[in-house]
């Protein structure tokens, strides 16, 4: 019989678990919110993605920073300065005046969600040590499992009653009971060693990758590389590659690149990227679709949305039992498959097909998506060293972060190309179906990296279930097994 988990680390859960949850939600309450941020600042889908897009590169810049800042400064001030930080992130967007200011301050307000999400993990792995943190994750699975169900739900009430502004206005009173809480039950840590930042690392990769994908999507908006579009592509390239070489050479980079010498690691790390893709090609594109096709309020478009989380809980809490059974390389397989399918039969979208098909098929790709992060997040480990894992989390993270991002300005700069001479509802229906051909793209593409993965995982390897937070819409692996990782090892992350 499982032992009692203590009093004291049970409301260790609850406080920390308020932050995360609002993380999760936020990702899921802005996609419904998209539509009408467009009508309201009068701007193009191609700009407005940005809302998203912005959020998800800088969670992907502040990730790497998680670990060094609880060794410099203590876990209790890390995670309240973090809070903080996504505070006052929120409170900026719901006084946002423009697009342009919204994606500013989407960006204050990633970096500290960006931070809560490894925080998370690693303080509990640090005060849950052994065959506890198994019982801490599933007592924690629950509630993070509801986020993609109610996340979509809660967005389309807030704007379609009060506005879009209270989808970040909300955060302020549950933030605050969330650092009161915190401030509570976490104690004072004792700093005993120097913590070292990669900061030339951080200083490079960033900038890079926002670059890169502004460049792109920009280049998409245009039809062709204009000069401030190459000239940033240009820029994003070579401080990319800076990177590179330094990365290569640093003792202790912000993303060890020298991790994909393992096949596994860059098979997993590559499925995880278009995996990404391939499921904003749902989160973004049908509750567009629901309210510029049918005319559906955010609230009636948001309740549509719900069986995807549904769809993707489900294979969360079963995805990881049949990987140890059948092997990854099956599971991610299987689940690709199921994603593929679904975006092509998305491309098939006309003005009168049946919200109860689309329902349907957005379970379906939930499922598909849940199947393949589970059993890619497990390969990423095989074949690492100990000392190797805690980069590779790191790693990780930023990809499927990163992934998100680029899906995210493909995607909505392919549709407004396409919808931009859209004369009916059939055409606009069409320009949607055509956009879902990217989508089932990079969901075709993954299943080369999927074929060089690894079957089962060998007796002894490394290979730690997925963690809370890790997907794009926040929803987490109902298990975790820290005998194979220990705490120490987790908090490098």
């Amino acid at each position: 019989m499982a032992e009692k988990l203590p009093r004291e680390l049970v409301a260790l859960v609850g406080a920390i678990l308020l932050g995360v949850f609002l993380v999760q939600m936020d990702s899921t309450m802005v996609n419904i919110a998209l539509e009408s941020l467009r009508r309201d600042f009068g701007a193009d889908l191609g700009t407005v993605q940005w809302v998203s897009a912005a959020y998800l590169l800088a969670m992907a810049a502040v990730i790497p920073v998680a670990g060094w800042a609880i060794d410099r400064f203590g876990a209790r001030s890390a995670w309240l300065a973090s809070l903080g930080l996504f505070t006052l992130g929120s409170l900026l967007c719901g006084l946002a005046w423009s697009a342009g200011s919204l994606i500013a301050m989407r960006v204050v307000q990633g970096a500290g969600g960006g931070m809560l999400m490894p925080l998370f993990q690693t303080i509990l792995a640090r005060r849950a040590a052994g065959q506890r943190f198994g019982q801490v994750m599933a007592l924690v699975g629950a509630p993070m499992l509801l986020g993609p169900v109610l996340g979509p739900v809660l967005g389309g009430v807030l704007v379609d009653g009060p506005g879009w502004r209270w989808i970040f206005l909300v955060n302020l009173p549950i933030c605050a009971v969330a650092a009161w809480a915190a401030a509570r039950v976490m104690p004072v840590e004792r700093i005993e060693r120097p913590a070292r930042l990669d900061v030339l690392g951080l200083a490079l990769l960033s900038p890079a990758l926002v670059a890169i994908v502004w460049a792109l999507s920009r280049a998409g908006t245009d039809g062709g590389l204009h000069p401030a579009s190459a000239l940033a592509l240009g820029a994003g390239a070579a401080l990319l590659g800076w990177f590179v070489v330094h990365a290569l050479r640093a003792a202790d980079p912000v993303v060890d690149l020298r991790l994909f010498r393992s096949r596994a690691f860059t098979a997993s790390s590559v499925v995880m990227f278009l995996g990404m893709i391939a499921l904003l090609g749902t989160l973004l594109l049908i509750p567009l679709y629901y309210q510029q096709v049918h005319g559906f309020t955010p609230l009636h478009a948001g309740l549509l949305m719900a069986p995807h989380g549904v769809g993707s809980a489900l294979a969360l809490t079963v995805a990881g039992r049949l990987a140890d059974r059948f092997g990854g390389r099956r599971i991610a397989l299987t689940g690709a498959l199921l994603l593929l399918g679904v975006t092509i039969a998305l491309t098939r979208l006309s003005a009168g097909t049946s919200q109860w098909t689309i329902a349907a098929l957005i379970a379906l790709g939930g499922a598909g998506f849940g199947g393949i992060i589970v059993a890619a997040q497990s390969g990423v480990f095989a074949g690492l060293n100990r000392a190797e894992v805690p980069h590779a989390t790191t790693a990780v993270r930023v990809f499927q972060q990163v992934g998100g991002s680029f899906g995210v300005a493909v995607l909505a700069v392919a549709l407004q190309r396409g919808a931009s001479g859209a004369r009916s509802l059939d055409a606009l229906a069409g320009a949607f179906g055509h956009t879902f051909w990217w989508a089932a793209g990079a969901a075709a593409l993954a299943l080369v990296p999927i074929l060089l993965m690894r079957g089962k995982t060998p007796d002894g390897a490394v290979a730690p279930a997925p963690s809370p937070g890790t997907t794009a819409h926040g929803t987490a692996a109902p298990e975790a097994t820290a005998s194979e990782v220990t705490a120490s090892e987790v908090t490098r992350a």
